[in-house]
């Protein structure tokens, strides 16, 4: 287990300004507690209810319709999944480098684009569908990552769901997207060498010992079951942002057994739902897998977890992105993850 904090740990620094340490990346988030003591002040708009339709004949991801590059989707009835017909990456990007003056330096990038349907009914999300649904996704996710993954040409493999207009999701249908590539990217390659460096030192992976610690204090968790735990991170930057990790040391989607997969579409269910209550309307957030690189190395300091960044602040109008000081400085945030913490937690799961 981790060293507790030290003296009074939080209490110590009351509503003052502070600097909280993200264990993942090394970054530093500014917490401004004192211009926020009661962050739900003020009017929160009312905002009418999405309605979709079960099949929508415009939709190019619903089963049995023409997609925007000209071929058409099957008639399928769970999980669906293609390449992507406007892919950013592509496996016949070659091998060619650039260097300028030794100081502008660029190389290609070979990939593949993958779009997964998580359900063919188009008026649906992830709070909407059952665990089981859900599970078919992660069982596809862990399929995916093992298939892409085998590739040589193949290093990382990003799992993701953009939901949302304000997130740049251009099509409501419940889906995500995976990117596969030759190279680590840069959020995940920060996670892995400070992991690395956690486990080289302790023995441990990093999250099982932040989990450890979450646990017992118990006030940043929102959510847990017998293999995951979905938490407000002590150094959360987006208003609503949480963590699921699993409660067992894994480093990718293929170690988990039947039932821990069972419990991660659980956990999914319950935190999504939790999100969509919270201002009654379609909850919008960009969402992404991590897990270890694909390069043929063991990694046993990879733990499988997954982030969620929503943007919305105090009601469904008011959003919450980098702007100013946090794009010139370092990031910045008056709700605190304990407070956000809390109110996810009072949000009841009744879908």
């Amino acid at each position: 287990m981790a060293d507790a904090l030290p003296g009074a740990g939080l209490n110590a620094l009351g509503d003052h300004p502070h600097r909280r340490l993200n264990l993942l990346t090394g970054e530093w988030v500014l917490v401004s507690p004192h211009r926020a003591k009661r962050p739900w002040q003020g009017q929160t708009e009312a905002v009418p209810a999405e309605t979709r339709p079960e099949h929508d004949p415009t939709c190019y991801l619903c089963p049995g319709n023409e997609r925007a590059g000209g071929e058409r989707n099957p008639d399928y009835r769970g999980t669906f999944v293609f390449d992507n017909d406007f892919a950013a990456l592509r496996p016949d990007a070659g091998e060619a480098e650039a260097e300028i003056g030794g100081l502008l330096r660029a190389r290609t990038e070979p990939g593949l684009c993958r779009v997964i349907c998580f359900s063919p009914r188009h008026d649906l999300s992830l709070p909407q569908m059952d665990v089981a649904a859900i599970r078919g996704v992660v069982d596809l996710w862990a399929d995916e990552y093992a298939r892409l993954g085998a590739r040589p040409d193949i290093g990382h493999v990003q799992i993701f769901e953009n939901k949302g207009e304000m997130m740049g999701c251009s099509n409501p249908h419940p889906h995500g997207q995976i990117w596969a590539q030759r190279s680590v990217p840069m959020a995940a390659a920060r996670e892995g060498e400070r992991q690395a460096a956690h486990h080289a030192a302790h023995g441990r992976t990093l999250l099982a010992d932040y989990l450890s610690l979450e646990l017992d204090l118990g006030e940043r968790i929102v959510a847990a079951n017998d293999h995951f735990v979905a938490l407000v991170p002590f150094w959360a930057v987006w208003p609503f942002e949480t963590l699921v990790a699993s409660r067992r040391p894994v480093r990718d989607l293929t170690a988990l057994s039947a039932d821990e997969r069972d419990g991660m579409a659980d956990i999914l269910k319950r935190l999504t739902v939790r999100y969509d209550g919270l201002f009654g309307v379609s909850f919008p957030y960009s969402a992404g897998v991590h897990q270890a690189p694909t390069d043929g190395e063991p990694h046993p300091e990879w733990h499988l977890h997954m982030h969620f960044y929503p943007p919305l602040l105090r009601s469904a109008t008011v959003k919450k992105f980098m702007v100013g000081y946090e794009m010139m400085g370092e990031p910045q945030r008056d709700v605190t993850p304990e407070s956000s913490a809390e109110r996810l937690r009072g949000v009841g799961e009744g879908r």
